[in-house]
């Protein structure tokens, strides 16, 4: 898939599930119009929380999904590799986690998937544009990441914006993704900015009816 010719795409974020619903509540959003999932990986050190091993991308895969792995994790280069192989469609590292951000984009690409690039709140846009020739996705987290359900941060808006501009200027095709408190409030925001690949987590697996919940994100959106 390319953003170039294909609508902004609403990426629900398996983090927010009910894992023990996850295969029926897969189906309802699939059902709903989403065709691409993010698997949130978290080592309990990068970030203050521990979440989903390569599995979890399988289990995705296998019902038919475009998936990306984000890897929030302090050693991307030593686990990246076990995603791709999973069969994630990308791998986006974050930008703070990586010594040297073109072997890792690299390795992940010798592993068979398509690399991304995060950053966090207080990373500028500018740290991504040196890397943006080379990756899938360029991820702006809108939130600190680690946790579900947190605030959207405005603030972070114009980075969207300036990988939008960086991007018409260079006629490049890589995503751009916004993660962190994407809801029915927020989404139209990124959406505007720039923003073609939308996370969101709690505002569709914590809804009573998250079918329902994806397709008045997805209205938003299109």
């Amino acid at each position: 898939m390319t953003p170039a010719s294909l609508r902004a795409r609403l990426v629900p974020s398996i983090l927010s599930a009910d894992l023990s619903r996850l295969g029926e509540q897969l189906a309802a959003v699939r059902d709903a119009g989403v065709d691409w999932v993010s698997v949130d990986v978290m080592d309990g050190h990068f970030v203050p929380n521990l979440s989903f091993g390569p599995d979890f991308v399988r289990l995705c895969k296998e019902r038919g999904f475009f998936v990306d792995a984000h890897l929030m994790v302090s050693n991307p280069d030593e686990v990246c590799g076990a995603f791709a192989k999973a069969g994630a469609d990308i791998v986006t590292a974050h930008l703070e986690a990586c010594p040297d951000a073109r072997a890792t984009l690299e390795r992940i690409r010798r592993a068979g998937a398509k690399p991304g690039l995060a950053i966090k709140p207080a990373t500028p846009a500018e740290g991504l544009l040196p890397w943006l020739d080379g990756i899938e996705l360029a991820l702006v987290m809108t939130v600190e990441p680690g946790f579900g359900g947190q605030r959207f941060m405005p603030g972070m808006l114009p980075k969207i914006e300036t990988l939008r501009r960086e991007r018409d200027r260079r006629g490049l095709g890589f995503w751009i993704q916004a993660d962190g408190g994407l809801n029915e409030e927020t989404i139209s925001l990124a959406a505007r900015a720039g923003a073609d690949s939308i996370v969101a987590g709690s505002a569709v697996f914590s809804a009573a009816d998250p079918a329902a919940a994806a397709r008045r994100l997805l209205a938003r959106i299109s």
